[in-house]
């Protein structure tokens, strides 16, 4: 089937667009600032590690650290374990540490419900690498418990998809309506602090017309962070992920969409440009010499034997996406993404909730409490 022009050329801008299909991003990427600089470091996955280090550091001081035979800081997983199998001291610290991170979450939370964008947020979606450990999702469970202790009526809810999925399965939310006429599947890529991944969505509309039961059919994760590549070099390994995923998939029979979605942080520009935010990533992303949409679609300018859309959005409005499809029954909802930063976004369904009566007289979420 082949693709109109102007359906191309409609689908390749503008990107980071407020409007979408079937949602309005009524912010993203908000940069909020306190005494100690931006908001958000306090709630990164770093947050909570430094947490870890100075309890450990103050028991030190005063007697003896209960991790200390491991010999290192422990990762999530290890942490994850301590919860079950540890000594009692050793849990105990561990959990000491989940809670001053998620005092931390809650004090963020309340300073962006502030925000006039994130005023009437009824949900919100945690999502990111830290939220998939045990640890994660106590300190999310623990912060929404303090949040309505405090009389705030927001829902504090883990993404459903796995974070290294999420990512990807967004971007189906991103593609233009052709692309669901004639194909069964579509590329995506996920660009964080720490790792880059491509792979394929399986949108699975047999199953789902409203996408939430797309999923991810094949992935490749790179972590740059271990290798620290110029940004030519991130980008060139990139386009052999891509070329190599588009590859497989039409060899194993997917009718892959001409069609790349991609998340990536910082502040898109409608041309693809990055204006600011990507502070994390290898080298200048920002560069007014660098576009990152016209590199894609110069590494993968076809697939299929059609020419290559590529629409990029910012990597935690897309990790958001990927829950659209749960997020019906309320008007306006959020995401925040607990990684190498604090990713974040705020959206408002163009569909009227379903399934649910709405409260005019609610309370306004405890907005006007003070910290």
């Amino acid at each position: 089937m082949a693709v109109a022009a102007a359906s191309r050329t409609n689908a390749n801008g503008p990107h980071g667009a407020q409007e979408l299909p079937s949602v309005i991003v009524t912010s993203y990427n908000l940069e909020i600032r306190d005494a100690d600089g931006f908001l958000g470091d306090k709630a990164s996955r770093s947050a909570f590690m430094d947490h870890l280090a100075e309890l450990r550091s103050h028991l030190a001081e005063n007697g003896e650290d209960p991790l200390v035979k491991a010999g290192k800081t422990p990762s999530k997983s290890e942490l994850d374990k301590l919860l079950t199998e540890g000594e009692a001291r050793e849990a105990a610290l561990v959990l000491s540490a989940v809670e001053r991170f998620a005092q931390s979450l809650a004090f963020v939370i309340r300073r962006f419900l502030r925000q006039k964008a994130w005023s009437p947020v009824e949900r919100i979606v945690v999502g990111g690498g830290f939220r998939q450990s045990r640890i994660g999702e106590l300190a999310i469970a623990r912060a929404g418990i303090i949040l309505q202790t405090e009389g705030y009526t927001i829902e504090l809810v883990p993404v459903r998809h796995h974070p290294d999925e999420a990512g990807l399965v967004g971007s189906a939310h991103l593609a233009p309506k052709w692309i669901f006429e004639a194909y069964d599947s579509l590329v995506a890529v996920d660009i964080g602090g720490s790792n880059i991944r491509a792979g394929i969505v399986e949108l699975r509309q047999d199953k789902a017309s409203d996408l939430s039961k797309a999923r991810v059919w094949e992935t490749e994760l790179w972590r740059h962070a271990d290798e620290e590549p110029s940004r030519e070099q991130a980008v060139k390994r990139l386009g052999k992920m891509l070329r190599e995923q588009i590859g497989h998939a039409a060899k194993e029979g997917l009718r892959v969409a001409p069609f790349i979605g991609v998340g990536c942080p910082g502040l898109i520009e409608p041309d693809g440009a990055i204006d600011r935010g990507a502070q994390n990533l290898p080298g200048n992303w920002s560069s007014s010499r660098f576009n990152l949409v016209e590199s894609i679609r110069e590494m993968a300018p076809e697939i299929g034997e059609h020419d290559t859309v590529v629409t990029m959005h910012n990597d935690a409005v897309v990790q958001g996406l990927s829950e659209l499809p749960f997020m019906q029954d309320v008007e306006h909802w959020a995401v925040l993404t607990i990684g190498t930063g604090l990713g974040n976004a705020s959206f408002q369904n163009r569909a009227k909730p379903k399934g649910r009566e709405k409260d005019k007289d609610k309370p306004k979420n405890g907005k006007d409490k003070k910290d």
